[in-house]
């Protein structure tokens, strides 16, 4: 019923439209009907466009023949089927009509089908990211979870018989893992903030500045020690983001270069402006990514298999970090670098 009430609307104010301009044309030049009968088959097409099925179409074709014969040619306000020509205009409007009914019904399925298609290629890759996301959950939070269960078990059974370093090192330990799934919950908090069915985000804009010392203000009250050193252009940047959202993805990276790359130089954050792209560099000098690891660190599965490191896993927050760059519009790449690693994202000006 409603799209039968939506082909008679637009066939009605297509003819309607079609008929007031035809009156226009009329009045101005009685003696060339052959422009109204243009405006007719502009009207024609557009009817076959945007309905579906022939019929509407058919039944306009009748109309503007009826109405070119009776109110525009001559004896005016009378029809007459008789004139030569008039069967072939008929047949002409009617070919017309058919032949555009039937590009346009092609092309709406092929419309479907591709909508179709890529709907099921989103809901593949939301699957994707979902699984690998689960899979780094259920390794990033087991370890941590295990040693905090272990630590204070031990506190618990053998309270009596440790001494004050051997407790100190149990509570320090629940401190410590405690710490960090209290990140992870953050990282999985900023997923929730991406859009379900777009995985888009809604963007603001802010300054880059800005977003780059409350990120490293917020890491140095969780790593007072950490060293980062930053250099920017010289002009204002401003882009369009979630400020929470990218203040994350620089935490996240900033904390994975000072915990894996085993250096004890400063980590090097370098914001590079192409216009149309802004790029945040966070480069170390450590040992760098293991080659095996480098094709799938942002799948979520770096760590299930090769860290060494599984305490202090990538896994989840890198995973977490391109989903977040990609709802922005831009890349994340990784690479190393003759003295250690590099990670870089991109973010459109626009």
């Amino acid at each position: 019923m409603k799209n039968f009430l939506r082909n008679i609307s637009y066939t009605l104010i297509l003819l309607a439209f079609a008929t007031g301009l035809a009156f226009i044309f009329f009045h101005f030049v009685k003696d060339n009907s052959a422009n109204i009968a243009f405006v007719y088959i502009l009207a024609l097409i557009l009817i076959a466009r945007w309905t579906t099925g022939y019929l509407y179409g058919i039944l306009s074709s009748l109309f503007c023949v009826i109405f070119i014969n009776g109110f525009f040619t001559y004896p005016f306000f009378e029809i007459n089927f008789t004139m030569s020509g008039y069967p072939v205009t008929f047949v002409c409007m009617l070919i017309i009509t058919i032949t555009t009914s039937a590009m346009t019904t092609k092309l709406t399925r092929q419309d479907e089908m591709i909508a179709e298609r890529e709907r099921k290629l989103n809901d593949a890759e939301k699957e994707r990211i979902r699984a690998n996301l689960l899979r780094a959950i259920s390794h990033d939070l087991r370890t941590p979870l295990t040693s905090i269960i272990g630590s204070s078990a031990s506190y618990i059974e053998n309270h009596d018989e440790l001494d004050s370093g051997e407790k100190l090192e149990l509570i320090t330990t629940i401190h410590d893992d405690s710490i960090w799934l209290l990140n992870m919950v953050e990282n999985l908090l900023s997923v929730t903030r991406i859009q379900e069915d777009s995985h888009k985000v809604s963007k603001e804009p802010e300054i880059v500045e800005e977003v780059v010392s409350e990120a490293i203000d917020r890491l140095r009250k969780r790593m007072p020690d950490a060293s980062i050193t930053v250099s920017a252009p010289n002009e204002m940047l401003m882009i369009p983001m979630d400020f929470l959202l990218i203040e994350q993805v620089l935490i996240n990276l900033l904390e994975n270069a000072l915990v894996h790359s085993e250096s004890a130089q400063p980590v090097e954050l370098h914001i590079t402006n192409d216009q149309a792209y802004v790029t945040f560099h966070v480069i170390d000098h450590g040992k760098g990514i293991d080659m095996s690891t480098l094709p799938d660190i942002f799948s979520g599965q770096y760590d299930s298999s090769l860290a060494s490191d599984t305490k202090r896993g990538m896994g989840i927050g890198l995973s977490i970090c391109r989903t977040i760059v990609q709802a922005h519009g831009g890349t994340i790449t990784a690479h190393n670098h003759e003295n250690g690693a590099e990670f870089a994202f991109s973010l459109p000006v626009l």
